[in-house]
Parts: C-alpha cells; sequence; structure tokens
C-alpha cells in the first residue's frame, strides 16, 4: 500500500511538476496555483523577517522547529515542528493557508501535495502544546538536495534559512 501511494505520488508530482529544475537562476519556479494574496503576504519581504532565530520563532509563532529533512526516497521534503503556545501556532494549521517551501539558490516554490483520496499532505488539526506536526513538500525529481538551504512560508509565517537534513 505505502509503495502504491509512494508511486502515484511520485507520478503525479513528475506530471504538475515537470520542468522545475531547469528553471533559470533568475526566475522562480512557481509550481504552485495560489491566490496572490497568499504568495504576497505581509511580511514575506521584510528583511526583519529575514531569518528570525529561535527564540524570535518562539516568542512571535509559540513553535520550535525541528528541521527540515528528505523523506520518501527524496522525493519529499519533512517539515517538522512542536507547538509551544497553541494560541500563537494557531494559524500554521489553518487548511486556508497554503504553504509552500522556497529553495533559497535557485528560487523554486514547492508546493504541498494533495492526493484526491487522502488530501494535503500536512496537518490540519488545531494546535495542541508540547506536540510536533509536519508538512510535506513535493520534491520533483529530488530537486532539492541534502546541505541546501530552503525557508517555508506558511501565509505570514516564513522560517529563514533552514539546512535541508
Amino acid at each position: 500500500m505505502k509503495s502504491a501511494l509512494l508511486i502515484l505520488l511520485s507520478g503525479l508530482l513528475a506530471l504538475q511538476l515537470t520542468g522545475c529544475a531547469a528553471a533559470p537562476e533568475n526566475r522562480s519556479c512557481d509550481l504552485a496555483a495560489e491566490p496572490e494574496a497568499m504568495t504576497n503576504a505581509p511580511g514575506a519581504g521584510n528583511k526583519q523577517d529575514a531569518n528570525p532565530g529561535p527564540s524570535a520563532m518562539e516568542e512571535q509563532w509559540g513553535i520550535k522547529i525541528q528541521g527540515v529533512r528528505l523523506s520518501a526516497a527524496g522525493y519529499m521534503l519533512d517539515f517538522r515542528y512542536r507547538v509551544l503556545d497553541p494560541e500563537k501556532a494557531a494559524n500554521l494549521n489553518n487548511r486556508r493557508i497554503k504553504p509552500h517551501l522556497l529553495d533559497e539558490e535557485s528560487g523554486a516554490k514547492l508546493i504541498v501535495p494533495s492526493p484526491p483520496k487522502v488530501g494535503p499532505l500536512r496537518t490540519s488539526n488545531r494546535a495542541m502544546a508540547d506536540r510536533t506536526y509536519f508538512i510535506l513538500f513535493a520534491n520533483p525529481a529530488k530537486f532539492v538536495k541534502a546541505g541546501k538551504k530552503v525557508t517555508v512560508v506558511i501565509g505570514d509565517f516564513r522560517t529563514g534559512k533552514l539546512t535541508v537534513e
């Protein structure tokens, strides 16, 4: 069952995301058809928010980032965070807000896959304290490799540069 799901996801992602790895460096590879309000969220280009430290993340968003890791044989990126303050972290699990991951080097924008029977591959339950939550991002053709710098964007939330493990 797991291998069938992986094959299905890989096939869907390959069809949907073909050509991203060849995107020129000066052009963003937009893999998501999102409303402009989500991609141009307030604070997204703010220099102060460019690389917030761990304490700033905990203070402003009520979370502690655990990391971004390659998953599913490299075809997915697994972003994990621990909720410290459920009220501050509530928007991170909001189903209406579509998260994406930016590859710092190329500007490629990776989305959360949403298979028809499973739905978006992310946690969307109400945030609870001392629990770890996840978001899986598609990584077609294993475009993002270990050691690369990425930024996770969820509405107004930006992680700063995280190293893929």
